[in-house]
């Protein structure tokens, strides 16, 4: 009968050293794969950030000539192609900030997540004697 006993204990010792060892074995999985997914959503950043001075300095070099042909199209002095220029950027930038703002303002912050937080301390509370 003492036999028997012992062999339950170390098969139920054996089960639980199986499932410690699943589990860090997923942790360890888990680990990889979000390193890895890290390593890439860094490099993609990197890109898209060298993208985007790439393409500010491409618009500042094309706004530059544009700033410079205008004047010579129309025999008009060089300044007067800037100031066109600069104040189509400025009404652009403005539009743009208008619209971000707007956008910005019109919808609340993380709304399903306040949601439900306001229904667990609604929901505690009715639980309080």
């Amino acid at each position: 009968m003492n036999g028997y006993d012992q062999s339950i204990a170390e098969m139920l010792r054996s089960t639980i050293q199986d499932a410690q060892d699943l589990v860090r074995g997923e942790i360890a999985l888990a680990r990889s794969e979000l390193r890895e997914e890290i390593r890439r959503a860094g490099a993609g950043a990197a890109m898209l950030a060298a993208a985007a001075v790439a393409g500010a300095i491409a618009a500042v070099l094309l706004l530059t000539a544009l700033a410079w042909v205008a004047p010579a199209a129309f025999g008009w002095p060089v300044w007067t192609g800037f100031a066109i220029v600069g104040g189509l950027v400025l009404i652009v930038a403005a539009v743009l900030g208008t619209v971000g703002m707007g956008r910005l303002n019109h919808r609340p912050y993380m709304p399903l997540t306040t949601e439900t937080m306001k229904e667990n301390v609604q929901w505690t509370k009715a639980r309080r004697p």
